[in-house]
C-alpha cells in the first residue's frame, strides 16, 4: 500500500467544499452519476472503434449500467458502473491531483467569503470532491477496460490517500468503477431509498444509461397490518436521451437540470434552443447560452462546449470543429443520424454532413438571438453583457453571417445611455447625414473627449464609441451597414461630408501658415491642411482611408509584425482657434516652429500614440511656457 499526499490545490479545495457547500450537499450524487455516465459513454464509443476493445464485447463491457446500493444500517452508499475504468496512473491523476487549469483559476478567485466562493464550485470540474461533503471516508475500486488489475483508492478527504492493488474478492470481475461512500452525520439524510430516487429523478433522469437502485423497500402488509421491508432493485431513471424527446414533453425544469448536469454549472442558463431536423439529413441539436461567460472564453486553449453524439453514441466533447470559435461559449448537444461512428477530429474538418449541420446550427443560434433581441431587450442585454465581444469576432471572421451579426452586436455612442444597436443609430441619423460615423483608439473617456468629435457634437450627429481593442480590427473590414457607409471620424473622407461653404476661403487664408507649419514638420507629416471637423481644439491627426490607424499599428506590432512601415499622417488645424489666429497674424514669428511641433505632438497623444522623443517635446513646451509667462 502506498500513502500519498494530496496536491496542495486539492487540500485547499477539499477544505472549501467540506466547510462551505452544505447548502447543496445532494449535488454529490449528480456529480458521481455524471462521472459514471461519461465513463460509460467513452467505453461504448471505444468498443465500436478500438479493435482491442471490440474483441472484449461479450465479456461484460457491452452491458452499460449504473448501480446504486444503499445499506441503511451501515450508512454506506455504493455507486458502481461498467464504464471505461481507471488504472493506477489514472487514479493518481484524476483523484489525487488537479490537472485542469480551470481549477487553479477557481482557487485564484477565492475571496474568503465562504458563501460566495461556494457558488463557484461546479464551474471548474471539481465534481468528484463534492462526495466529501457527505462522507468521512471514500473507497474507489476501479479496473480499466482491457486490463486485469483492480486498484483501490481510499481517502478521508483531509490529508491524502492510500492506493493499492485489490485482489481476491475485493477485485472487480469486469471493467468499471465502484465508489463506496461511508456517510457522515451530514450525509446520513441520504441513507434513504426514497430520497435517493428523488435526487436521481431531479438531476439524472435524462442519463442515457439505466440507473438501478438496490435498497430496503417498505410496503404495507394488509393482512398483518404492519409495514414490511424487502430488498429490491429498481430502475430509477428514464434512461433516454433527453434531447431526443419532443419539446412538448419537456418542461423548463427538464431543460435547466439537463444543462446543469452536462456543464456542472449552478446557475440556470439564459436561454436554450432545441431543434430536430428531418429530411436529407437527420440530426438533433440542443444549445444553451450560459448565464456567465465560461472562464476560458479568452484562452487560446479553450475547451469546446458541444458534445457530439452519433445515433445517441457519445463521440467527443472537446472538438473545436463543431461550432465557429466566436460561438465557443455555447454549450449543448449535436446528435447526428448520418455521421460514421468512427468519426475523428481529422475527419470532422472535411466532413460534408457536419459542415451542413454546423452551418445550419450557426444560423439557428443567431436567428434565435435576433428574435430574443427584438422581443425581450432586457434579457438580451444580459446576454450582450457577457458575449458582445465574441460576437464582434464573428463580424470579422464569419462573412456569411456578417449582416446578422451586425444586427446583434451593441455599441456605446455619444447620444445613447448604455449600449445600442446599429439599427437604432441609423434611425437617429440627421436628415443631411451621409454615413454612420465611429471613433476608435482608446478608453471611453478618451474617445468622448476627442477633438475629432467636436464638429459632430455641434451638428448633433451621433458617433459610435468603439473602445474595445477588437473594434479596430472588426471595423477595418466592415465598409457598410446595409446601404449606409461606415466611416471613422479620423478618416480623410469623413471631413469631406462635413465641409461648409466657407471652407475654401478659410483654406486660402491659411495657406501661408500651412506652408510654414509643413516646412517646420518636414517628412513627419504628409500634409498640413485646414480642418472642417474641429470646433474647440487647435489641431488633430487624421489618416488616409487605406492606412491602418495608429492604434491598429500598435496592435499589429504587439502581435509580432515588427517591420510595419511607418505611415505619414496628415495634420489638420482649426482655422477658427485662437492659437491659429495668433499664428496667422504673424506667420514669420519665431514661435511658429515650436507651435507646429506642439500641435503635431498633442495630436499624436490624443490618438494614444507615444511620442518618439518625449525629452524634446518637454523642451519645446518649456520654451513656449517661458515665453508666455
Amino acid at each position: 500500500m502506498s500513502k500519498q499526499q494530496f496536491q496542495t490545490e486539492v487540500s485547499q479545495l477539499l477544505q472549501l467544499i467540506v466547510h462551505s457547500l452544505y447548502s447543496h450537499p445532494e449535488i454529490f450524487l449528480r456529480e458521481l452519476i455524471s462521472n459514471s455516465s461519461d465513463a460509460l459513454d467513452k467505453l461504448r464509443h471505444l468498443a465500436l472503434t478500438d479493435e482491442r476493445l471490440k474483441a472484449l464485447v461479450g465479456s461484460g463491457i457491452d452491458a452499460p449500467r449504473i448501480d446504486l446500493t444503499l445499506d441503511e444500517d451501515a450508512k454506506t452508499l455504493t455507486l458502481s458502473d461498467t464504464g471505461i475504468g481507471m488504472n493506477e496512473e489514472d487514479l493518481v491523476a484524476h483523484l489525487g491531483t488537479i490537472a485542469r487549469s480551470g481549477t487553479k483559476n477557481f482557487l485564484a478567485q477565492l475571496s474568503g467569503d465562504a458563501k460566495k466562493d461556494s457558488n463557484l464550485i461546479g464551474q471548474f470540474g471539481v465534481g468528484f470532491y463534492s462526495v466529501f461533503m457527505v462522507s468521512d471516508k471514500v473507497e474507489v475500486l476501479s479496473r480499466k477496460a482491457g486490463e486485469d488489475k483492480t486498484w483501490k483508492w481510499t481517502s478521508d478527504g483531509k490529508t491524502g490517500f492510500d492506493l493499492e492493488e485489490a485482489t481476491g474478492s475485493g477485485a472487480r470481475a469486469s471493467a468499471g468503477t465502484t465508489v463506496l461512500i461511508h456517510l457522515n452525520d451530514e450525509g446520513a439524510q441520504y441513507a434513504n431509498g426514497y430520497r435517493l430516487q428523488e435526487i436521481v429523478k431531479k438531476y439524472s433522469n435524462h442519463i442515457a444509461f439505466p440507473i438501478f437502485l438496490t435498497y430496503d423497500k417498505s410496503e404495507w402488509n394488509a393482512e398483518k397490518k404492519e409495514s414490511e421491508k424487502s430488498r429490491v432493485t429498481e430502475q430509477v431513471n428514464a434512461a433516454s436521451a433527453m434531447w431526443q424527446r419532443s419539446k412538448s414533453e419537456l418542461t423548463d425544469e427538464d431543460y435547466q437540470e439537463f444543462y446543469k448536469s452536462i456543464t456542472g454549472e449552478w446557475e440556470d442558463p439564459l436561454f436554450w434552443f432545441h431543434t430536430r431536423a428531418e429530411g436529407t439529413m437527420e440530426y438533433t441539436t440542443l444549445f444553451y447560452i450560459p448565464a456567465k461567460a465560461p472562464s476560458d472564453l479568452y484562452q487560446a486553449d479553450y475547451k469546446g462546449g458541444i458534445k457530439l453524439y452519433v445515433k445517441r453514441v457519445f463521440i467527443m466533447d472537446d472538438s473545436k470543429e463543431l461550432l465557429p470559435p466566436y460561438l465557443r461559449f455555447v454549450r449543448g448537444i449535436i446528435d447526428s443520424e448520418d455521421l460514421p461512428l468512427n468519426v475523428s477530429r481529422e475527419i470532422l474538418q472535411q466532413n460534408k454532413v457536419l459542415t451542413s449541420i454546423k452551418t445550419a446550427s450557426v444560423k439557428k443560434i443567431l436567428g434565435e438571438l435576433k428574435t430574443i433581441a427584438a422581443n425581450d431587450p432586457a434579457k438580451y442585454g444580459q446576454f450582450i453583457e457577457q458575449y458582445n465581444r465574441p460576437l464582434k469576432e464573428g463580424v470579422y471572421g464569419d462573412y456569411a453571417n456578417r449582416d446578422t451579426l451586425l444586427e446583434l452586436v451593441r455599441f456605446k455612442t455619444t447620444k445613447a445611455d448604455g449600449l445600442t444597436s446599429l439599427a437604432e443609430v441609423k434611425d437617429r441619423m440627421q436628415p443631411e447625414q451621409k454615413a454612420l460615423y465611429f471613433i476608435t483608439g482608446g478608453s471611453e473617456s478618451m474617445l468622448r473627449n476627442s477633438p475629432l468629435l467636436e464638429i459632430y457634437k455641434k451638428k448633433g450627429i451621433e458617433v459610435l464609441l468603439l473602445d474595445d481593442d477588437i473594434d479596430e480590427i472588426v471595423f477595418s473590414s466592415v465598409p457598410k451597414y446595409g446601404d449606409i457607409d461606415l466611416k471613422a471620424v479620423n478618416s480623410a473622407t469623413a471631413s469631406e461630408d462635413l465641409k461648409d461653404d466657407s471652407a475654401p476661403e478659410k483654406s486660402e487664408e491659411l495657406k501661408p501658415l500651412l506652408e510654414k507649419i509643413k516646412a517646420a514638420l518636414g517628412d513627419a507629416v504628409k500634409e498640413v491642411r485646414a480642418s472642417s471637423r474641429l470646433a474647440d481644439s487647435p489641431s488633430v491627426i487624421v489618416s488616409d482611408e487605406d492606412e491602418p490607424s495608429a492604434r491598429m499599428r500598435q496592435m499589429m506590432r504587439a502581435m509580432g509584425q515588427k517591420e510595419l512601415p511607418e505611415p505619414t499622417p496628415t495634420l489638420e488645424i482649426n482655422p477658427d482657434h485662437e492659437i491659429i489666429r495668433k499664428l496667422l497674424a504673424d506667420p514669420s514669428n519665431s514661435k511658429v516652429e515650436d507651435a507646429a511641433w506642439l500641435l503635431f505632438d498633442q495630436g499624436l497623444l490624443l490618438e494614444g500614440v507615444p511620442l518618439k522623443d518625449p525629452a524634446v517635446f518637454v523642451q519645446r513646451l518649456n520654451r513656449v511656457l517661458n515665453q508666455s509667462i
